[in-house]
């Protein structure tokens, strides 16, 4: 009696689970590191040990997986990384983990702006509300003028804003270059860059913040492989909605290791930006758009 094959999209799903959950952690990975190290030189080790990580399939490849044609595209897909997560980490020591994570999804959003300003993409009415209403939503969360609006929300849109940018440089590379001469180029690049950022705020972790870094950089490496994997199975556009599960899974993690109650106003933006995504998902499949922008 043969077994019955699991439907493609319920594979998807369970591994955008997975990536979601990689994320929560890593995130709640760099709280508990921010307390001893600056975050650049988190972004540092962070690299590394993924550039460890991947070391063997990259060893396997050989040098001419690294032929490309655009080699500034790669080096400024790579100082954007390093301000994303520069940005990011440094968010994570200031910000309820549930906030920010609730601003990060603001990335489509960016993302579907640039599209429009720099691919040349379409921007049908459509489109145009679903972007207007997802930043109606990031004000919900961060309410200028009020406790939530400060330094860390500034820099988490920072954040959200150039990982919209790397997103549309993978997409422009993607057209000619193979997905694992992208990721390998950024590792290669980055970690020297990071090392360099971190050398004038330089501090030697302890063992333990060594073995979270250890550990970061292992979930570094899985996360983009399982969404690689999770896409064999569906297609961005459908597989998007489900990377919202991340809040709830942060946010019961805030909760239970640092006492974090997420307030209403974080639960109705994130609604508004849900909702947001899920239009510019529906108006994706009727054209150009998100579906190469994931899994940076």
């Amino acid at each position: 009696m043969e077994k019955a094959k699991m439907p493609s999209i319920v594979v998807g799903a369970l591994l955008m689970f997975c990536v979601s959950a990689l994320m929560a952690f890593d995130t709640v990975i760099a709280r508990l590191l921010v307390a001893d190290l600056h975050p650049l030189e988190i972004v540092f080790f962070r690299t590394l040990f993924s550039l460890i990580f991947m070391a063997p399939w990259i060893w396997r490849g050989g040098i001419a997986q690294f032929a490309t044609k655009h080699p500034l595209v790669h080096l400024g897909r790579a100082i954007g990384k390093l301000a994303a997560l520069g940005a990011f980490f440094y968010a994570v020591s200031v910000m309820a983990l549930a906030d920010l994570t609730a601003v990060m999804f603001s990335m489509p959003l960016f993302a579907t702006l640039g599209a429009w300003m720099f691919l040349g993409e379409k921007m049908r009415a459509l489109r145009l509300a679903a972007t207007a209403l997802g930043f109606v939503g990031v004000l919900i969360i961060i309410r200028p003028g009020g406790d939530t609006m400060g330094v860390g929300a500034v820099l988490a849109v920072g954040a959200a804003l150039c990982i919209a940018g790397i997103g549309l440089a993978v997409k422009y590379l993607s057209k000619e270059e193979k997905s694992q001469t992208i990721v390998y180029w950024n590792v290669l690049l980055l970690t020297p860059m990071a090392l360099v950022a971190s050398i004038p705020v330089w501090v030697w972790p302890s063992w333990s913040s060594l073995g979270w870094l250890v550990l970061q950089g292992l979930l570094g490496g899985i996360g983009p492989l399982c969404f690689s994997k999770a896409l064999r199975f569906g297609d961005a556009s459908t597989l998007m909605p489900f990377d919202f599960l991340r809040l709830p899974i942060i946010a019961m993690i805030g909760f239970l290791a640092f006492a974090e109650v997420p307030e209403v106003w974080t639960w109705v933006g994130a609604a508004v930006i849900f909702l947001a995504v899920i239009l510019l998902v529906r108006d994706e499949r009727r054209g150009d758009g998100l579906s190469n922008l994931s899994g940076i």
